[in-house]
């Protein structure tokens, strides 16, 4: 039974969520693509700007489906290394260090395309509040809330409309709050608690970022 109509409505009433946190000076950090759509609500009802963490799993040589690294975007790229997945394999930093060049090449590639060449959202000092449409196993959450941590916000929050429950519970250890509106169980996938889950398109993205952009001005 799905809980949602559609991402506009989870987002909505995500938004409401966290408005009533009353947090100091937010930004709002969405995963494209599901996430933007669910992020643009949250911003516009918080007034506050919205951003994007781009994150590439790392997968191992034969075996992409398992990460075992992940690098996310930003003025420093950050690789977040899966450190048991690694140890497992028996490859060295270099090789990760290898594999993570062609997503970072994919990520500038995904940036440009999103947000041209519009400065990235400060985040140091600020309440950061990373969102997406919903979290299955965490490993691509977990890599961009390390890296977004290192950055030095004041406050660290994921946010997302629905998870399961041990998922948020070692996602919690990366953040300061945890908001999950609905904690199915049993949890089948993101898109089974939605109605209407269509994949957002890239071209989706550039048009919420463009008209975001726009409603800020210079």
């Amino acid at each position: 039974m799905s809980i949602y109509l559609d991402r506009i409505e989870a987002g909505q009433d995500l938004a409401r969520e966290i408005s009533q946190r009353e947090y100091a000076d937010p930004v709002v950090l969405a995963l494209p693509r599901g996430g933007v759509p669910i992020g643009v609500e949250v911003a516009r009802l918080l007034d506050a700007p919205l951003d994007l963490v781009i994150v590439r799993k790392i997968g191992l040589p034969g075996q992409p489906e398992l990460a075992a690294a992940a690098v996310v975007d930003g003025d420093h790229p950050e690789i977040v290394r899966n450190e048991d997945v690694i140890r497992r394999a028996g490859i060295g930093a270099d090789e990760i260090d290898r594999l993570a060049q062609a997503q970072l090449e994919e990520i500038a590639r995904r940036k440009v395309l999103y947000v041209g060449n519009r400065p990235s959202a400060a985040i140091t000092g600020r309440t950061a509040i990373v969102v997406d449409d919903g979290i299955a196993t965490g490993a691509t959450m977990r890599a961009a809330l390390k890296a977004i941590r290192r950055k030095a916000p004041h406050r660290l929050v994921l946010a997302v409309p629905v998870a399961p429950s041990d998922t948020l519970a070692l996602l919690s250890q990366e953040v300061d709050d945890v908001i999950c509106l609905a904690k199915p169980d049993p949890f089948i996938a993101v898109g089974a608690h939605y109605a209407d889950f269509p994949q957002v398109s890239d071209e989706e993205v550039v048009r919420i970022m463009d008209d975001e952009a726009e409603a800020a001005g210079p």
